[in-house]
């Protein structure tokens, strides 16, 4: 029976902060030696933060990148860390993994399967990996591999395996969407069994532009059971005392050679806590349901894009319905009431109530507004128009000019106080172009763009049942959905019900059905090909539109990338 014990330390790095990334990983390693670590691990791309994106194109990049490595590798007296970083070769450059200890590089692991799908374009920036070694620390066989590595059967966990590994250290940057940690908790089970192998994860936690990172490392003993997890969304160092019995099924899996596919640095006979240190509890996290999961993603992806973008606040407009309501409400989360300001925009078809909403949210959350009526302004663009307009009839033309002007002045608020223009806009409107250009589609970061707005409602309920009251006024939620563009007009004017229309865009968005395949599903055809015709005719729209937070498998910019001009319609003729 051997012993070690494992840090995962679950940080959240910005992309291209070489000094901030350094002190967080530094201090993460100074916590673990007074708490007698053997190994930490780090996250994929640590030292750069994750995606690095074209930066990896910049040869100034790399060597800062190489630089700040030679700093954490000058901190590793005493203890073993595993730090993801970007080795340069001749050949080009690897996303790797550096295997350091006692002030010394004593291995490097390159990422073998290189994700190009989605959110990933690691193909366009890396070279692959062709060796998975295995590593003798602390007299224990360990492996190490990167992300996607571990997703693929067959892959370097087995190869590891066979060539004597008893822990799988797996470096990951694994972005959020609603119920992944799921899929990913089953896939590392399945790992540690097939293998029997410890499994070691260990995950980034942070947003980066539209993405965020849950954290929720894990280990998974050789048996697949979970003996350790960490928080979600949140910065931790989780440590585990692991203990690796001699176990049969891993010697059918072995080699009669267990090193040959690796080295063996010199390292101490015994681990530093087997010797020094009382024992731990190996702490579980538990784990979040879907809403819960989902406001937490928007709002660390809030609070992480305000503050690592050096944003004095935000601005949103307040309309007094539910998107303005919940985006509002995410800010205040995520930054403070301090530093959230509302915007109210009255015009000639807005309801006294919308306005009366607004204000009662605003005391709710105790933010600052202000109030500009559009009017002046509406009635200005009217008259200098009427002669060119003369002989037609008011139309949507009418209703744009109305978004335009608050887009404007939203932007006016920013400009001059820096605070940052928080959208409003929801997936389903996005969706179908159900957005004014320059309008509502003005802003700096879409919070919600990603989100619903089925699921919108969802998150206002779940939000006022963790404060007890109706911080979102109910008054607000219950209330018929409308841009007041134009006297009792209803969302439902435009679109479908959105009980109706969120399970088509489910199906032709999320999950890449066809037309006919939604039909089949028992949808109206008529409204299945208006609703994915709409889809279509939009990406113009959405490729002009602020980045968001993606909280589902196929977010758009990310994961959805259609061709805007396109002759191709699944919808056929209406």
């Amino acid at each position: 029976m051997k012993q070690i014990r494992l840090a995962l330390a679950q940080i959240n790095p910005t992309v291209g902060d070489f000094e901030g990334n350094v002190r967080l990983i530094i201090e993460q390693i100074t916590e673990s030696k007074i708490l007698g670590v053997d190994i930490i691990v780090f996250p994929e791309l640590a030292i750069t933060g994750y995606p690095p994106e074209d930066l990896l194109l910049k040869s100034s990049f790399i060597k800062a990148n190489l630089k700040a490595l030679s700093r954490v590798i000058d901190s590793t007296c005493d203890i073993t860390a595993v730090v993801g970083f970007v080795d340069s070769q001749p050949e080009g450059i690897y996303n790797a993994a550096a295997l350091v200890q006692s002030g010394k590089m004593v291995g490097v692991y390159h990422k073998t399967h290189l994700p190009n799908y989605g959110v990933f374009d690691e193909q366009r920036y890396f070279i692959q990996g062709n060796s998975c070694p295995v590593f003798q620390i602390a007299g224990v066989n360990i492996g190490i591999n990167i992300c996607e590595d571990i997703w693929k059967d067959n892959g370097p966990c087995t190869v590891q395996s066979k060539a004597g590994a008893e822990i799988i250290l797996n470096i990951s940057a694994s972005p959020f969407h609603h119920g992944k940690h799921l899929v990913r908790e089953r896939m590392l089970c399945a790992r540690a069994v097939e293998n029997a192998t410890i499994v070691a994860f260990c995950n980034m936690v942070g947003g980066q532009d539209e993405l965020v990172f849950d954290g929720s490392s894990e280990i998974f003993d050789s048996h697949g059971n979970l003996i350790a997890r960490a928080k979600q969304f949140e910065s931790e160092l989780l440590i585990a005392d692991l203990v690796i019995h001699d176990d049969t099924n891993r010697k059918n899996i072995t080699s009669k050679k267990p090193l040959e596919n690796g080295v063996e640095p010199e390292y101490t006979s015994s681990s530093r806590c087997q010797v020094m240190y009382p024992a731990v509890k190996n702490p579980i996290g538990s784990l979040m349901e879907t809403n819960a999961e989902i406001y937490q993603a928007l709002v660390v992806g809030t609070r992480d894009y305000i503050q690592k973008n050096g944003f004095e606040g935000v601005i949103i407009g307040l309309s007094g319905g539910i998107d303005s309501s919940i985006v509002a409400t995410v800010a205040v989360d995520a930054l403070g009431a301090e530093k959230v300001n509302g915007l109210i925009m009255p015009s000639r078809f807005s309801s006294t109530k919308s306005a009366l909403y607004a204000e009662q949210l605003a005391t709710n959350l105790r933010i600052k507004t202000f109030t500009i009526s559009i009017e002046d302004s509406y009635q200005s663009y009217l008259d200098s128009l009427e002669g060119i307009f003369a002989g037609t009839k008011p139309d949507v033309t009418e209703e744009n000019i109305q978004a335009r002007i608050r887009g404007n002045f939203l932007m006016a608020l920013s400009n001059k106080f820096g605070w940052l223009v928080l959208n409003t806009g929801n997936k389903s409107e996005v969706a179908t172009g159900y957005t004014t250009l320059y309008g509502d589609m003005a802003g700096g970061f879409a919070v919600i763009k990603d989100v619903p707005k089925t699921m919108v409602y969802q998150l206002c309920k779940y939000r006022n049942s963790l404060a007890g009251i109706d911080l979102i006024p109910a008054s607000v939620i219950s209330r018929a959905p409308s841009a007041e563009l134009r006297p009792e007009q209803k969302d439902s004017d435009s679109l479908p019900a959105y009980d109706l229309l969120d399970p088509i865009l489910l199906a032709y968005i999320e999950e890449g059905r066809s037309v006919d395949e939604i039909i089949k599903l028992g949808n109206d055809p008529v409204v299945v090909r208006r609703v994915a015709r709409l889809v279509d005719l939009s990406e113009y729209k959405r490729r002009q539109s602020p980045p968001g937070i993606k909280i589902t498998p196929k977010a758009f910019g990310r994961d959805w990338r259609l061709p805007i001009t396109n002759k191709f319609r699944d919808s056929g003729p209406l």
